[in-house]
C-alpha cells in the first residue's frame, strides 16, 4: 500500500497511513501511526480510530479486486495459487496472534471464485513482534502500529530484518526528509514523491545488496583491477 490517507496497495505489501500530527512512517507491511499502544482512550485512542476508519474506507472506495486489464483497476490478483495460500496464511496468522481485523481477512474474495484473488486486509493493534509485522507478505496487506514520539516510530520502523522501501508523511517537509533520513530502507518516499526509475534500487539488510538503475547499477557490471607497482 503506497499514499497517504491509506493509500493503494501494491503487490508488495506496503502502507502508508496520513497521521494528524507527527510524521507518519511505513516500512515494509507496516504502518506507524500516532497514539498510544495499550490506551485507546482519549486523544491517542482516537488518532489510532481514525487511521482504522481511513484506511477501511479507502479500501472500500478504492481497492476492492477487480479483472486487472478492467478501466481504473486497482487492484488485480496476485502471480499463483502458492502465492494466493502465502498472503493468506499471513492474515491468518494475523488473527491468531491477536491482531484486531479491520477489514478483510483470509476468505476469497466474493464475486471471484475464479483467479488469485486475495481480500484487501488492514490489521491494527499490532506490535512490532507479531509475524505480520516483521516479514515481506507481499500481498495486499497494511498493519498499522501506534508510536508515541518520532524517536519510538523510527524504532519500530527499523525493527525488522527487511529493508527496502518506505514513506513518510508530514505537514513539516522538511521535519519529515529529516526523519525519513533516520529510516533503514533502500529507497523512502517523503509525502507520496512520485517513484523515480533512474534513480538506483535496492535494498538493506535482508532485502539485498548492491543497486540497479542509475551509476551505481553500472557499477555492478565494471570489473576493477589493482595495479601494485
Amino acid at each position: 500500500m503506497s499514499g497517504p490517507v491509506a493509500g493503494p496497495f501494491t503487490a508488495a505489501g506496503r502502507g502508508r497511513v496520513a497521521a494528524p500530527a507527527g510524521p507518519a512512517t511505513a516500512a515494509g507491511a507496516g504502518v506507524a501511526a500516532p497514539g498510544e499502544h495499550d490506551d485507546r482512550r482519549g486523544a491517542d485512542g482516537a488518532r489510532v480510530a481514525d487511521a482504522e476508519r481511513i484506511a477501511a474506507d479507502e479500501v472500500e472506495a478504492n481497492y476492492q479486486p477487480s479483472d486487472p486489464f478492467a478501466d481504473g483497476a486497482r487492484l488485480g490478483p496476485l502471480s499463483s495459487q502458492a502465492q494466493v495460500e502465502r498472503v493468506t496464511g499471513y492474515i491468518q496468522k494475523g488473527i491468531d496472534e491477536g491482531a484486531k481485523l479491520v477489514t478483510g481477512g483470509p476468505e476469497r474474495p466474493e464475486g471471484f471464485e475464479k483467479g488469485y484473488y486475495v481480500r484487501p486486509t488492514v490489521f491494527s493493534e499490532v506490535r512490532n513482534d507479531m509475524t505480520i509485522a516483521q516479514e515481506e507478505i507481499f500481498g495486499p496487506v497494511l498493519s498499522i502500529i501506534a508510536y508515541e514520539d518520532e524517536d519510538q516510530a523510527a524504532r519500530i520502523a527499523n525493527d525488522s530484518p527487511y529493508g527496502l522501501s518506505g514513506g513518510v508523511w508530514g505537514a513539516d517537509a522538511e521535519r519529515a526528509q529529516a526523519f525519513a533520513r533516520r529510516i533503514r530502507t533502500g529507497q523512502i518516499e517523503v509525502n507520496g514523491g512520485a517513484f523515480n526509475p533512474s534513480a538506483p534500487f535496492g535494498g538493506y539488510k535482508n532485502s539485498g545488496y548492491g543497486r540497479e538503475y542509475g551509476p551505481h547499477g553500472f557499477e555492478e557490471f565494471l570489473e576493477i583491477k589493482a595495479m601494485q607497482l
